[in-house]
């Protein structure tokens, strides 16, 4: 699986790949014991020997296993990289692992490749195990066993990341081929993260039908585990389809979905003067400029309703403004993601920024409706 990300994650640096930071999640021991402990009664059947041995065998698997696990997030880095997308960070977490890029893959052709790799690496890996397995390996020993084991394991990761739903590699493919026939990303999100949510589901159904089906009684682990992977498969496709319908926003979104007209006035003005300037140009905001032109100030509605008609000719406008801090300033002409960034960078100087076109402050933007024009 991957995704765009910025920050390098917290946990333990094993090296870098390709760029990018390998790191183990302080999640990952926890994943190790309870599959150390889940593994070791199978691995008991696989020796011979009791005591501790089973753990360490099944220790061996579970450190075998992640490693799988990496070489497959690998793959999705190392395509990445080839096809001009910068892998962030490999990640291994508790679920298994993820890889992030610095920014999203610029093409569905692209998209799709970085990720059908991923499990075509795991695919390869189990044919490799089998190979070693049959062929180096001594026949019926405990070597041979793991190998075994672990062919089973990475042909299962494979072929089920492969299923046509987000947050799976499949799901991630099934975005890019509706990107490709729609021209549109977000809807091909949309549509994969709800084909996510149906393999969420149908997990579940599946594990819990077919014993009843054969007449048999549904084991209590194996149950717990497909609740467990079917509530992480349909967070995932919900965050997809979250993701999908914000990114529309996102693309359309400009000044004039989330701005609110302003007039400008100076620091000297009355606040009668400012409320004709703004009734005369229907506008909702009033900016107050410094001696220098910058916008210094925005006048508070709610303070300057609190003055009386009869007083706002003596009332100067300053002192119903709120400042507007250095930097809570925005280009006005920019569209779509590349607004949203300059906004959230301008909204580290405050919750209210000046927008700007040609220099002059046409707008004011307030991070409050930034937010529920993305909430849709």
């Amino acid at each position: 699986m991957n995704a765009p990300r910025h920050d390098r994650p917290a946990g333990w640096l094993l090296g870098h790949v390709a760029g990018a930071p390998v790191v183990v999640a302080r999640s990952w021991p926890l994943a190790a014991v309870v599959l150390t402990f889940v593994f070791a009664p199978a691995a008991a059947t696989w020796t011979t020997g009791g005591g501790a041995l089973p753990y360490v065998v099944a220790f061996a698997f579970v450190v075998l296993l992640f490693a799988s696990v990496l070489v497959h997030e690998l793959a999705h880095g190392l395509v990445g990289k080839a096809r001009g997308e910068q892998p962030d960070a490999f990640v291994l977490t508790l679920w298994g692992g993820h890889t992030t890029f610095r920014s999203v893959a610029a093409t569905p052709g692209t998209s799709a490749l970085v990720a059908v790799v991923g499990p075509v690496a795991s695919i390869a890996l189990a044919g490799a195990f089998l190979l070693v397995s049959n062929h180096l390996a001594p026949a019926g020993s405990l070597l041979q066993t793991l190998l075994w084991a672990g062919a089973a394991a990475n042909g299962f990761v494979g072929l089920f990341n492969l299923v046509p739903g987000l947050p799976l590699d499949g799901g991630r493919v099934l975005e890019a081929g509706v990107w490709a026939v729609t021209r549109d990303r977000h809807r091909g999100a949309v549509v994969a993260g709800w084909a996510g949510r149906a393999v969420a589901v149908g997990l579940v159904l599946v594990v819990l039908g077919r014993p009843f089906v054969l007449g048999l009684t549904p084991d209590l682990v194996t149950v717990a585990w497909a609740a467990l992977i079917g509530a992480f498969l349909w967070s995932g496709a919900t965050a997809a389809i979250r993701g999908g319908r914000t990114g529309r926003v996102v693309q359309t979104l400009t000044l004039r979905t989330v701005g609110r007209p302003a007039v400008v006035v100076g620091a000297q003005a009355s606040l009668a003067h400012a409320r004709a300037t703004a009734a005369a140009a229907q506008a909702a905001e009033v900016v107050v400029l410094a001696p220098d032109g910058r916008p210094a100030a925005y006048v508070d509605t709610d303070a300057a309703a609190r003055v009386p008609a009869e007083l706002a000719g003596t009332t100067n406008v300053v002192a119903v403004a709120t400042p507007l801090p250095v930097g809570a300033t925005v280009d006005g002409a920019l569209e779509g993601d590349a607004l949203l960034r300059a906004l959230s960078d301008a909204s580290r100087h405050g919750p209210v920024i000046a927008a700007l076109v040609d220099g002059r402050v046409v707008a004011l933007v307030r991070t409050a409706d930034v937010v529920a024009a993305l909430r849709g």
